[in-house]
């Protein structure tokens, strides 16, 4: 009879160890499926830009996580960084941690109405945002060439444009840190800047709506940058309408396309505003993080 209590036992408790062997490795697949794909939003476009008010309404909004903005730049030396001062920095970094949220990038939005190609004080600039970055364990920083960079007007500023982007490339290798640049460019005019800069720290930070808004297709230019060169997503079209509604992006169709391409990391709101409510914070961008973990956090 004992030997048959002791039979039962082992059995019951073989299986109880085989189960907790497998579970982990279940738990950890499901985690990992979950993480491939992440939301945030941008502190400047909820009209929160550098303040700390802005994660808890992230929060709210139902992102993952948070672009957070290096602040003004004007005629400033560089830019207007509250996240300088560490007293701010760390209520920022416990603030995120109570809210489970993440800093997904810092982001030199300055740029977009400033000259890249011609600010003597861009090394400064660009290490300012390197240094914050690296205080908050922040891994990308988003760089645009913006109005006066915009290489298809202005084909003369690629040379310029490269020499510097070679630069601020070392400096991001110093720092352990993504820039991730974008551009004008077709997906083919942009791999070829990549290989002319020739940094693997200097890499795409795609947006849904250069291609649609120039009538180009929106997957073939993914395929042709490929996952490796492209570090994040803003993963919205221009204003008017909710990504939902609009006719002009089949989001589950951009999912598949990521998946055969084997690209995860994070997918950034900027606009997809509804036209009729442009500065409705809640109303946009709760809709569009809802949508987008939808099709791309799907159980």
């Amino acid at each position: 009879m004992m030997q048959k209590q002791d039979r039962r036992a082992f059995i019951t408790n073989a299986a109880l160890l085989s189960a907790a062997l497998i579970i982990p490795d279940q738990l950890l697949y499901a985690a990992e499926k979950k993480k491939r794909y992440q939301v945030a939003v941008i502190d400047l476009m909820i009209l929160k830009r550098q303040k700390i008010s802005a994660l808890p309404l992230a929060s709210e909004i139902g992102a993952d996580g948070l672009e957070i903005d290096m602040g003004g730049l004007g005629d400033r030396e560089t830019f207007d960084n509250k996240l300088a001062d560490p007293k701010t920095r760390q209520a920022y970094l416990d603030k995120a941690k109570e809210l489970d949220l993440t800093f997904c990038s810092l982001a030199m939005t300055g740029f977009y109405a400033q000259s890249f190609a011609k600010r003597p004080t861009y090394q400064k600039m660009v290490q300012d945002c390197l240094d914050t970055a690296k205080a908050m364990n922040v891994k990308v920083v988003f760089l645009p060439l913006g109005i006066q960079g915009d290489l298809v007007k202005y084909p003369e500023l690629i040379a310029p444009i490269v020499e510097r982007l070679k630069v601020v490339g070392k400096m991001a290798s110093k720092a352990g840190i993504v820039i991730g640049i974008e551009t004008a460019l077709d997906a083919r005019g942009e791999l070829q800047l990549l290989k002319d800069i020739g940094s693997k720290y200097i890499k795409s930070y795609f947006n849904f709506s250069n291609p649609i808004k120039n009538g180009r297709d929106l997957h073939e230019e993914l395929r042709i940058l490929g996952s490796k060169n492209i570090i994040q997503i803003h993963a919205t079209n221009e204003d008017g309408v909710w990504l939902q509604n609009d006719p002009k992006i089949d989001l589950k169709k951009v999912k598949q396309t990521l998946d055969e391409m084997g690209w995860s990391g994070w997918l950034v709101i900027e606009r997809s505003r509804d036209a009729s409510q442009p500065t409705n914070v809640k109303y946009n961008f709760s809709a569009n993080t809802k949508y987008l973990k939808s099709i791309f956090q799907e159980k």
